[in-house]
């Protein structure tokens, strides 16, 4: 049966939500139900925002009073909006998201609720129901048994005081003069503060003097009695005023062990547990509700909602205070522009005086009259505004706030009242935040650890650039630009750009080189740049009137897709961090995030630790590519400039230097003319490797063309090149050395010359395939002072080939098996009638085929072969 009603009409305004609360607040509280006071709110809260701010149409609020209990009913004009059908793949949404929870509210508090369509309209409505209590009653408790009743003296005495306007004794019953010892005109028109011992808490102004001026107060203090003891009490203030208008305020006071006298009854809904044990609620789950959410995000989400709801106000915010205590973060806000959300940051100390600092509560009856006075409220429409800190063991960690659109909202009791709610909730609030912070830390180790894994498994500058990248998106952030710095001299140059959307890559690669690079400031730390973002947006509101036909479709080439939407993605915070190595700035690493986003100081942190690795590993991989380059262009200056072209003669020559990044070995070939009709060729083997076998093969090379265009035969040739050798003393090397001269002859053959000084023999295939040595061995150099060599004529007919390896080839080896002489002299009998390119090429595959592991030792192949003639 219906018993009262009530309904009121809300226009699409976001001031409408406050006022559609208080609506609720006051209908239900004039019902005499306040124990669901508290659900209702945050319930209208949810449903009429949904309306107003998220379909933009005006609400529709009734209240109903039955026999069982509250129904509300909140309609919107928009029924096109549909309900969403919840699935697996499709929820209601999430707890920690400003909208899309009315629903989600419903279920979790309301006893029973639904949705209805109309022709015009959209009704979410939700029954509240009551406790079975006996008719006339606010609150009643259960029938206990005697011995679990509160135990009190055998006069329970009540002393009643009262305190004037201006905090002084007006009235002092007999109770109070038995109970304190003082008579009437004793106390009179003394103040009460005189009396009482208010236990101060730590980090915090709250005293008598403004708990009596709250509308209702309940606690413990003591009140110093005639004989100078403290007596603990237990009071319940209740401002009201008289006829004339002059507020005062009543207070009951019991001794502090019959404070059950006095004690306002926890909430309970049925089933309280805590009832059922005889146990006071917790003050912390009374203002963030029970079970209390166990992550920070939805504990912070939770305490911004309940502090806006609790003062009426239009917005409300929780700012978490840095390491260093200089800057607050925002972690959690309701009824702020997204802009003002999440990582969002203001100074502790935005300036002087009072209401400067957040180490203060403050109140601010109008913003408009002081502009800038809370950086995060500007530009927002909100007027007034109340902020308290959040202090634990009087260091602070965060700061609340709540703000409303109309001025003169808030005062000093709204700001007690938020100060007793903060220090509820701040030890809880610390707690959490230190257990999010063990766990990014630790989450922080492990990236770190993995990162510098993998910037120390490459020396490739490229490489290096694109694991850096990589590494920070999406991890870090939405986007990320490596700049490089050549010399100290150079320009910072961008060398790699990557965003976590492929197709955006393109165009904010066109969009940064339009930007002036960041100063290569070598001081350490994060510092945002506001370039990237300020060209984004300035490029998208060149395409905007372009599209409207305002400005020069000329002006810029950009199709208009690609500069919104990279406006979009550069739009946020973008953070720089110089890549400093070796006390010189070699780069930069920048990192950006999408419209309206910001960076978490943790995630800033994370990411300096990450570019010094990485500045270290870019710098190695730009030492090692300069070393590298040296080291091969040396390398290539021991080698022959290009093969000549000897006439009636086919050479072939592979060269195959063992190691990364060699290009030149112990082993060294050449092939030069000496005079006209006479050419020079030679293949050798320095002892050992590395730079020292290097030079020796490059003072064999040159010493060899010096010689031999001297005039001198192969044996005073290599005579002479033993001498130049020993004179390097302990740098010396002991060197083989195949050295011969060919001349071709007019009947189609060529005459060889040779001297074998410890090398491998030359190999010579006939055309019947048969295969034999075409020297014979003789002492290698740089072992002996005096050498007596010679050397030895052979005659190559058409057909014929002359094969010439290093000891890589014949030493090839898998296991205890070596390839050997006998082993290539196999290979070279299979080579009958092939060119000398297919012959040099065959006696490789056999060697990479002889193991399988890759060779281990140089190797050079020469071949020569003369073709034969052509019958006329």
């Amino acid at each position: 049966m219906i018993t009262a009603r009530a309904a009121a009409t809300f226009e699409p305004v976001g001031r409408s939500v406050a006022a559609a609360r208080a609506f609720v607040r006051d209908t239900l509280q004039g019902w005499g139900f306040p124990d669901i006071i508290d659900d209702a709110v945050v319930l209208t809260s949810e449903l009429v925002t949904n309306a107003v701010v998220h379909a933009g149409t005006s609400a529709d609020v009734l209240c109903v009073r039955t026999d069982a209990g509250v129904r509300i009913e909140v309609s919107d004009r928009y029924p096109e909006r549909e309900l969403p059908l919840q699935t697996p793949t499709r929820q209601f949404g999430s707890v920690d998201r400003e909208g899309g929870r009315g629903l989600m509210l419903c279920t979790a508090l309301a006893a029973r609720w639904g949705v209805e369509y109309g022709a015009t309209h959209k009704k979410v409505w939700f029954r509240l129901d009551l406790d079975d209590r006996p008719a006339g009653t606010r609150s009643a408790g259960p029938a206990l048994p005697v011995d679990a009743l509160p135990l009190a003296d055998p006069r329970v005495r009540v002393a009643v005081v009262q305190i004037d306007g201006t905090g002084s004794i007006s009235a002092w019953n007999d109770d109070a003069a038995h109970l304190f010892g003082y008579t009437t005109d004793q106390v009179s028109g003394k103040p009460l503060a005189d009396l009482a011992a208010w236990p101060h808490t730590p980090g915090t102004s709250t005293g008598i003097a403004e708990a009596l001026r709250l509308s209702r107060w309940e606690g413990s203090y003591g009140i110093r009695g005639a004989d100078g003891r403290v007596i603990p009490v237990y009071a319940s203030h209740l401002r009201v005023r008289d006829n004339e208008g002059a507020p005062s305020t009543v207070c009951l006071l019991v001794r502090d062990e019959e404070r059950a006298v006095l004690a306002s009854p926890p909430r309970s809904s049925g089933s309280d547990a805590s009832a059922d044990r005889g146990t006071s609620a917790d003050p912390f789950e009374v203002f963030i509700g029970s079970p209390a959410p166990d992550d920070l995000d939805g504990l912070l989400q939770r305490t911004v909602e309940r502090a806006r709801d609790m003062l009426d106000g239009d917005a409300a915010y929780l700012l978490l205070a840095t390491d260093d205590e200089t800057e607050l973060e925002v972690r959690a806000s309701t009824g702020l522009p997204s802009a003002r959300q999440r990582f969002a940051r203001v100074p502790v100390e935005a300036g002087t005086g009072r209401y400067g600092s957040a180490r203060l509560p403050s109140v601010h009856d109008d913003l408009n009259a002081v502009p800038g006075a809370v950086p995060l409220l500007t530009d927002t429409g909100l007027r007034s505004v109340v902020t308290v800190p959040l202090k634990v063991e009087g260091r602070l960690t965060g700061s609340l706030g709540v703000a409303a659109e109309a001025p003169h909202r808030y005062g000093n009791e709204e700001a007690l009242r938020l100060q007793f709610a903060a220090d509820r909730i701040a030890l809880a609030v610390e707690s959490a935040r230190l257990g999010e912070l063990e766990r990014l830390r630790r989450g922080s180790l492990s990236f770190l650890v993995e990162a510098s894994d993998l910037l120390a498994g490459t020396l490739d500058r490229d490489q290096t650039l694109a694991l850096m990248a990589q590494m920070t998106v999406p991890t870090l952030a939405t986007w990320c630009a490596v700049y490089t710095i050549a010399d100290q001299s150079s320009e910072p140059e961008l060398s790699y750009v990557l965003h976590e959307d492929e197709d955006l890559i393109d165009g904010l690669k066109a969009l940064l080189t339009k930007v002036a690079p960041p100063d290569p400031v070598p001081t350490p730390g994060a510092r945002v740049w506001t370039a990237p973002s300020q060209a984004a947006h300035a490029e998208a509101l060149r395409t905007s009137l372009r599209s409207v036909g305002l400005a020069d479709t000329t002006a810029s080439p950009s199709a208009p897709g690609v500069s919104l939407t990279t406006a979009a993605a550069v739009g946020g915070e973008t953070v720089v961090l110089p890549l400093v190595a070796r006390n010189r700035v070699i780069g930069m690493l920048t990192l950006g995030k999408p419209t309206d986003d910001h960076f978490r100081q943790e995630i800033v942190e994370l990411a300096e630790d990450l570019s010094r690795r990485a500045a270290l590993a870019l710098d190695n991989a730009r030492l090692y590519s300069e070393r590298t380059a040296i080291s091969q262009s040396l390398q290539r200056s021991l080698l022959p400039p290009g093969l000549p072209d000897v006439p009636g003669v086919e050479v072939d020559v592979i060269y195959r230097a063992a190691g990364e990044g060699n290009e030149v070995g112990g082993d060294f070939y050449d092939l030069f003319p000496i005079r006209d009709g006479a050419y020079g060729f030679a293949i050798g083997d320095v002892c050992g490797t590395g730079p020292e076998a290097a030079a020796v093969t490059g003072l064999a090379r040159h010493a060899l063309r010096l010689l031999a265009r001297e005039g001198f035969g192969g044996p005073a040739v290599l005579e002479r090149l033993n001498a130049a050798i020993l004179d390097e003393g302990a740098r010396s090397r002991f060197l083989t050395l195949l050295y011969g001269e060919l001349w071709p002859q007019e009947d189609g053959s060529a005459l060889l010359k040779v001297v074998c000084a410890g090398h491998p023999l030359p190999l010579r295939l006939r055309q019947d395939g048969t295969v034999e040595a075409a020297a014979d061995p003789q002492p290698l150099l740089g072992v002996m002072d005096d050498l007596e060599l010679y050397e030895q004529t052979v005659t190559l007919d058409p057909g014929d080939v002359l094969l010439c390896v290093t000891d890589g080839v014949t030493e090839r080896r898998e296991g205890s098996r070596m390839l050997g002489d006998d082993g290539l002299a196999d290979v070279l009998t299979t080579c009958t009638g092939l060119t000398a390119g297919a012959v040099s090429a065959r006696i490789l595959r056999a060697v990479e085929r002889f193991a399988a592991e890759p060779p281990s030792d140089d190797m050079a192949i020469l071949a020569m072969r003369v073709p034969e003639r052509l019958n006329a």
